[in-house]
């Protein structure tokens, strides 16, 4: 008989520790460890999972190019990459109550013609059909299974045999392999590593649904982000309707493609044309607002920058920005003062960017700087205005990446002048005057 051993993991990281630690040497996580009993596997067992497969010569491989399953949802297709891969994994983590649920309900049940199977551990039957019913969407084809046993979970999709499986979520999950409890380092990774390996050998399509850590990170051991093909981040201010789909990893697409939902009564809906909702319409033109054309994959967004520049009334200036790097801040701060001569030093500058969206592009620099400009001159920029360059240590406006899709962009929906890099002067415009700067300083005198 196999014996029985008591170890400790880090439920933060996976880390493996004889004995119990405060604090995990690996990630720094506090009071992550917790005891789980680990049974070696028998011999029976070993051979029983033993590979039936050989190895084989790459040439002698057939190509398969199996067609990829396209949704009802466009958004959800473009972040995949064109769509959902057979036998591929897909993890979605989110916030509590940011809608991962009800989005993949809406998919599947938008979806016709796709058989599926939707496992619930956290949900009943009657609850998973009140939500099907806020959505008023109907689906013949969707079959609901309320069970937490990845054991019966695989018998009951070799008797149902979906085109698409949908997993609520992966902390509920349980295997009668591992001695410990739902929601383990040790549940997580084997209940993970069972679905894979059925995904792969079947071609079955799998969405995992995976809660986050109060820091933001998926649940469960860093090695469950590396067994899945696809991960995918749900996000959104809670202040705000909009949620957002981010991709973190994707094998068969890009990682920088992002969808826009609007969190409504009857489920999501997805934003064709963000830049409208980004935007804030106002009958009078104020200081301290630029609109900024920043890239999300291959779709550009306008964005609506907001500054706020006051005399500081204490000793310490303050610094403070929302969906906005703050060192990034503090680095343009730094240039303006250098390179021409404003003093924020002794100036409080709050930062923010409309509709709770988080910019990274560093093409947003400029259109932070027209906001700062603005907002230290208290006179309002034209609302005709576009900005779109990123801005150097030495002052200088590089040119930033696609810019032809930023003007097309910025023009179609009506912008007269855009602000861009005299190193972008290959590109023209017919639609929309095309300004070009070369450093902060000249900036300045032309939007003056």
């Amino acid at each position: 008989m196999s014996k029985t051993k008591s170890i400790y993991i880090c439920q933060n990281c996976g880390t493996n520790s004889p004995k119990w630690m405060g604090k995990c040497n690996n990630c720094g996580a506090w009071n992550s460890y917790v005891e789980e009993l680990v049974e070696p596997k028998s011999k029976s067992a070993a051979v029983v999972n033993a590979p039936k497969s050989k190895p084989q010569l790459l040439h002698e491989i057939s190509s398969e190019n199996r067609p990829r399953i396209l949704t009802s949802d466009t958004e959800l297709n473009r972040v995949l990459g064109g769509g959902i891969v057979s036998g591929s994994l897909m993890l979605i983590g989110g916030e509590p109550g940011i809608g991962k649920s009800t989005l993949l309900l809406q998919v599947v049940l938008q979806t016709k013609g796709l058989k599926t199977l939707y496992v619930s551990g956290e949900e009943s039957e009657q609850q998973l059909k009140m939500r099907a019913d806020r959505i008023k969407q109907t689906n013949n084809d969707i079959f609901v299974y309320t069970e937490t046993s990845v054991e019966s979970i695989v018998q009951q999709i070799d008797q149902v045999k979906p085109d698409l499986l949908v997993i609520d979520s992966i902390q509920t999950l349980e295997t009668s392999l591992i001695e410990s409890a739902a929601g383990s380092v040790s549940q997580i990774r084997e209940a993970t590593h069972v679905l894979q390996q059925y995904a792969k050998r079947h071609h079955l399509p799998v969405f995992i649904v995976g809660h986050i850590t109060k820091e933001g990170t998926i649940a469960g051991p860093k090695l469950l982000e590396h067994i899945v093909d696809t991960v995918l981040q749900f996000e959104g201010d809670r202040n705000y309707n909009y949620r957002i789909l981010r991709t973190q990893k994707n094998r068969f697409g890009s990682t920088a493609e992002l969808g826009i939902y609007e969190m409504r009564g009857d489920g999501m809906r997805a934003v064709t044309n963000p830049s409208e909702l980004l935007i804030t319409q106002r009958d009078e033109q104020v200081s301290g607002v630029a609109i900024a054309v920043t890239m999300e994959g291959m779709r550009a967004l306008l964005v609506e920058v907001q500054a706020l520049v006051s005399p500081a009334v204490y000793g310490t200036p303050q610094r403070s920005a929302t969906g906005y790097d703050l060192r990034r801040l503090g680095m343009l701060l730094a240039v303006l003062d250098k390179r021409c001569g404003f003093r924020f030093g002794t100036q409080d500058v709050f930062l923010n960017i409309a509709g709770g969206l988080r910019v990274e592009d560093p093409a947003v620099d400029l259109a932070v700087v027209a906001a700062l400009l603005s907002s230290y001159e208290d006179t309002a920029i034209s609302n005709k205005f576009a900005f779109s360059g990123e801005v150097g240590l030495s002052g200088e406006i590089r040119a930033v990446n696609k810019v032809e899709q930023r003007i097309a962009e910025a023009g179609k929906l009506g912008y007269e002048k855009i602000f861009i890099s005299k190193y972008n002067q290959k590109v023209s415009s017919t639609e929309t005057e095309i300004n070009f700067v070369k450093t902060v300083a000249e900036f300045y005198k032309k939007l003056f």
